[in-house]
């Protein structure tokens, strides 16, 4: 933590440590507790903000309601100290490191699951080491209970278990004794004892003589002698025997694991430092939330934008003193711009001492980067020390007087203080001459103008409010107070000074009224002059601020009533475009129909057309089969070799396809003829062939007059991406056609992936096209789904 320079006389008269106080119960750890009562301002920007920050993101974090308890978590320091020199620590020391471990290793994974949301906490907690091997060892060995468990060792499991069989044949051996008949005769009561860790009988003094054994100890009232028999002392001894094995074998395991702890002494440590800085910061994130705090904006007075204003600016709003409570009256006040001292006068028991304390207070805690109770508004600079003479502390044995010991804090003040500095002043001058006090704090006051340190001051004197008035740089201010009751509302007003109201406020506080009235015809008449003028200025103010609420209410029903209309003609507006829009949505609904109507009837004759093609197409091919049928029929019996048998290299006749063919081979178990027609080779049944009367190079040449028109060359795609919808069926419908014609079996159409428009276009026309068989997607799902496969 960064060393404080602040006046430490100061932070005690602002009560600071008092706050100190308060936070330190919001921790939940030991360590932070006593970090808190160290907690000073400091007066370093860049670590100022991040404290600030911190908060901010504290309490955001517990808005989330995540698990950040560390109150699980123990101040292990002064133990993981004695481990580091050696010495054993016992079971439920070391239960309490392994806990604190524990709560660290969890806060460090809970935060490093939202550390880009709370980056300044995780920059602390990141540095939290993660020691699971000591967890693991000490959670395998001790119990929650600071037990060692038998599981720490094997030998520690042997020994327990020879302790348990040893322990139970001593006491069946005992139990025997004492339920033989002449055990229940010298017996005191049928209970065996243990007496210094060795297990006896109670046997009556006077038949102690009747068993043989060793004396231990002697009942209260001297009935009863405690014996071990002499047939248990071997089994006796053994037990004991036993025992010590296993506390020395316990002492080994427990100096191992508090080897493990010493030598991760620095690492421990700074893990605790660690969580108790970020206890620290949740402690006052909970602070925060409970007296509705907030991190106010901080200025950097280094910054050369803003030294180049040469003056430091403090705003405070609606701030609250956080040791009143519910009590507080709010705060607003701003001093640096347009001057850097304000005086404060007004009645005694105004508030001018609270407001002193509220501006010095929270500018403290700022700079210890603790949140504070005001408006987003607020904006805090970095002062470089923080002076406040406030109070009054008389010293009857070192002879100091009030006057002198406030002239002390204003000589420590003036020697220590800079433009850097915030300088509170209460009652200046007082507690002397009035005159001579009057003079001195005017002169004070100047040395502070001079010297453009921000400074706030209270007083009473009449010449310090005129010198006021009249100085460039000081304001006046004053505390409200009813003209009626003359009661203080502890509010502050800016640029009036305010009446002292000494014999009001003696009068309100039980003075008898003759004594009141004895002091007023005491007073100069320049004295009631001026008191009665600052009230006539605090009643006209009063009328002002009425007359400005009047005024205001009227512009604010007026701003109302301009709204309303605003409302209705926009109301109005909506109105219109909403028929308007209805309107258009008709027509474009209706032009819709219209469209998909005409875009049917187009389709309809599409098909028509491309039904008629085919069927014209059909009736050419029906004629050109004629044609050929009747040019090609000859007489079959005047070409044919009837009951001749067939052999390799005949020319032969298949009637079936009206063609002739060359024998290639015969199969004569299947009946099986390969012929070579043309330059096909068929595998015929021999029963359909018949030997021709000519070779097959001498088959007449038949002349036709047909003649088949020779095919365009067609692409086997067509791409339609970039086409309009309108163009897309027109382009398609030819394509199909020419595919056809060039007798195309298969085609493929690329419409892209787009919207899906043109793809849609294209698979409702191919669904219902007379010349596709079917169709498909080229891709297998739908980011590859750019083109389709048509088959004609």
């Amino acid at each position: 933590m960064q060393q404080s320079l602040m006046d430490e006389k100061s932070l005690e008269i602002l009560e600071f440590p008092v706050i100190q106080k308060m936070l330190s119960e919001y921790a939940s750890f030991p360590v932070s507790k006593s970090l808190f009562l160290s907690l000073k301002p400091i007066s370093d920007f860049e670590v100022i903000s991040l404290l600030l920050e911190q908060s901010r993101e504290a309490r955001f974090l517990l808005s989330l309601d995540y698990d950040f308890d560390i109150s699980g978590a123990y101040d292990i320091q002064q133990d993981v100290k004695f481990a580091a020199k050696g010495k054993i620590l016992e079971p439920k020391k070391l239960i309490e490191i392994l806990q604190t471990l524990t709560v660290a290793r969890g806060i460090h994974s809970n935060l490093k699951k939202i550390s880009k949301e709370v980056k300044s906490i995780w920059h602390v907690a990141k540095g939290i080491e993660n020691l699971a091997q000591i967890e693991k060892d000490i959670t395998r060995c001790i119990s929650t209970k600071g037990e060692v468990l038998d599981q720490a060792s094997h030998n520690l499991k042997t020994i327990r278990l020879q302790i348990n069989e040893t322990r139970d044949v001593l006491l069946k051996r005992l139990e025997s004794i004492l339920n033989s008949p002449r055990g229940r005769k010298i017996m005191q009561d049928p209970i065996i004892r243990e007496r210094h860790g060795r297990y006896v009988l109670p046997v009556k003094v006077e038949c102690r003589r009747e068993i043989k054994g060793i004396t231990h100890d002697v009942s209260n009232t001297g009935a009863s002698i405690y014996v071990e028999p002499m047939s248990t002392v071997d089994l006796g001894n053994t037990l004991r025997e036993l025992q010590t094995e296993e506390k020395i074998e316990v002492e080994r395991i427990l100096r191992k694991l508090s080897i493990a702890v010493g030598e991760k002494e620095t690492v421990i440590l700074n893990n605790l430092s660690l969580l108790a800085e970020l206890d620290m910061i949740l402690a006052k994130a909970r602070y925060a939330n409970n007296i509705k705090a907030i991190e106010p904006h901080l200025i950097n007075p280094l910054k050369e934008a803003y030294q180049s204003n040469s003056d430091i600016f403090l705003k405070l709003v609606n701030a609250k003193h956080p040791l009143l409570g519910s009590k507080a009256v709010p705060l607003s006040v701003e001093i640096g711009k347009d001057f850097s001292i304000l005086v404060i006068t007004g009645p005694n028991t105004g508030g001018k001492t609270v407001a002193l304390k509220t501006i010095g207070l929270l500018s403290s805690m700022t700079q210890a980067g603790i949140p504070i109770p005001v408006s987003p508004e607020t904006q805090i600079p970095v002062f470089d020390n923080i002076f406040a003479d406030i109070g009054d502390e008389q010293s009857i044995e070192k002879t100091l007087s009030s006057f002198s010991w406030h002239m002390g804090n204003i000589v420590r003040i003036i020697s220590n203080s800079t433009k850097r500095s915030l300088v509170l002043l209460d009652e200046l001058g007082t507690s002397t001459d009035p005159a001579e006090g009057s003079a001195l704090a005017r002169a004070i006051l100047f040395y502070f103008l001079s010297t453009k340190t921000l400074t706030v001051a209270t007083s009473h004197f009449a010449d310090l409010k005129a010198f006021a008035h009249t100085t460039h740089g000081i304001q006046n201010a004053s505390f409200d107070f009813d003209p009626i009751t003359l009661a203080p509302t502890y509010h502050m007003i800016l640029g009036i000074p305010g009446g002292s109201n000494a014999m009001a406020t003696a009068e309100r506080l039980g003075i008898p009224l003759d004594i009141i009235e004895k002091a007023k015809s005491m007073l100069s008449q320049d004295s009631l002059d001026l008191e009665c003028m600052l009230n006539d200025i605090a009643a006209e103010k009063e009328k002002i601020l009425e007359t400005r609420l009047v005024m205001e209410r009227a512009s604010s029903n007026a701003q109302a009533h301009n709204t309303e209309v605003e409302k209705l003609l926009e109301k109005i507006k909506s109105e219109e475009q909403r028929i308007i829009q209805d309107a258009r949505d008709k027509v474009v609904l209706a032009a819709s129909d219209l469209y998909k109507q005409i875009h049917q009837a187009d389709l309809d004759l599409r098909k028509q057309r491309s039904r008629e093609a085919i069927n014209k197409a059909r009736r050419s091919l029906d004629e050109v089969s004629a044609q050929l049928d009747n040019q090609l029929q000859k007489p079959k019996t005047k070409r044919l070799e009837s009951k001749k048998p067939i052999a390799v290299g005949d020319t032969v006749y298949i009637d079936k396809f009206d063609l002739y063919g060359k024998v290639l081979s015969i199969q004569e178990k299947k009946q099986q003829v390969e012929v070579q027609t043309g330059q096909l080779t068929l595998k015929l049944k021999m029963d359909i062939l018949e030997k021709a009367q000519w070779k097959i190079n001498q088959q007449p040449i038949i002349q036709s007059n047909v003649v088949i028109p020779e095919g365009r060359a067609i692409s086997s795609k067509l791409d339609l991406r970039g086409k309009r919808a309108d163009e897309v069926e027109i382009l398609l419908d030819g394509f199909l056609n020419d595919a056809a014609i060039a007798n195309r079996s298969e085609v493929q159409i690329i419409h892209g992936i787009g919207t899906g428009t043109v793809r849609q276009i294209v698979r409702d026309f191919l669904s219902s096209h007379p010349l596709v068989k079917s169709f498909e997607s080229v891709g297998k799902n739908r980011n590859s789904d750019g083109a389709t496969i048509v088959r004609l």
